[in-house]
């Protein structure tokens, strides 16, 4: 009788290792402004490096209900898959050593990296870049804040928009050898209303790409489905309406968002 055939171990996909896996602190990031702590995460042979943020280390905020960021940034995440972007890193809810928090998929920046930002001595910016606005650099001097011009950084600005970003920083943006682009720190996103504020605004009262009204299409439909499903166990129903009516803003605009006024537009520090 012949031995009988070796079936090669079945591949962990990044939500199992994240929802499953055995959970162990290695260090804390100390520039995060809420706990943040720097974990290993292990499952059925795989392991990987992993971001944990428990909700009892969340800072209360006077415009965001106490104890939810941890779910907005699984609520982003969701949302972001649905577009088909690749542009959250997988993100879940579970258990951990502090309680239940976000657990994220650690992402390597490429230190090589093209740049994204920059600050230039110019009133226009030059050909592949975007302006943002002038900074003051000291002195009583100023320059002008643009970033690149960029498919990934403009993908990101819609998916800002629809989820209602109150904070898209520069140290916010993961660069990767392999090209992609990631946004990291969701947690304060999906409010009812209006605070997006981004350094993405480059594209402000442009023309939306035809590949980003059809991704905006594909979100209108899902939002009426399993993903609006998923997305009314992270947030409210006003929050999950007021989501799907930026959605339908957009498409009926087919522009990007402009500055509203009424919020400060460009989040401080801008990294």
């Amino acid at each position: 009788m012949s031995a009988p055939e070796r079936i090669p171990p079945r591949s962990v996909t990044a939500a199992e290792l994240l929802i499953h896996g055995e959970l162990k602190v290695r260090g804390r990031i100390r520039d995060a402004s809420n706990a943040a702590l720097f974990c290993t995460v292990a499952h059925d042979g795989q392991e990987a490096s992993c971001v944990y943020k428990p909700v009892a280390g969340e800072r209360p905020l006077w415009d965001f209900p106490d104890g939810t960021l941890a779910q907005r940034e699984v609520a982003a995440y969701e949302l972001a898959a649905a577009t088909g972007w690749d542009l959250v890193p997988p993100t879940v809810l579970r258990d951990g050593p502090y309680g239940e928090g976000m657990v994220q998929l650690w992402i390597d920046v490429d230190p090589e990296g093209a740049e994204l930002l920059a600050l230039v001595d110019a009133e226009e910016p030059e050909p592949g870049w975007k302006a943002i606005g002038f900074a003051e650099v000291g002195d009583g001097k100023t320059a002008l804040l643009v970033h690149a011009d960029d498919e990934r950084l403009r993908r990101l600005a819609v998916l800002d928009a629809v989820i209602n970003n109150a904070d898209r920083k520069g140290g916010h943006l993961l660069p990767t050898a392999d090209g992609r682009l990631y946004g990291i720190d969701h947690g304060v996103t999906f409010n009812v209303d209006n605070k997006l504020r981004t350094l993405l605004w480059g594209w402000a009262g442009e023309d939306l790409t035809g590949e980003a009204v059809e991704v905006l299409k594909g979100l209108r439909e899902a939002l009426g489905g399993p993903l609006g499903t998923r997305l009314a166990e992270l947030i409210t129903a006003a929050e999950l309406e007021a989501t799907r009516a930026r959605v339908e803003t957009l498409l009926t605009a087919g522009k990007h968002p402009e500055p509203s006024g009424e919020w400060p537009a460009i989040p401080w520090p801008p990294v």
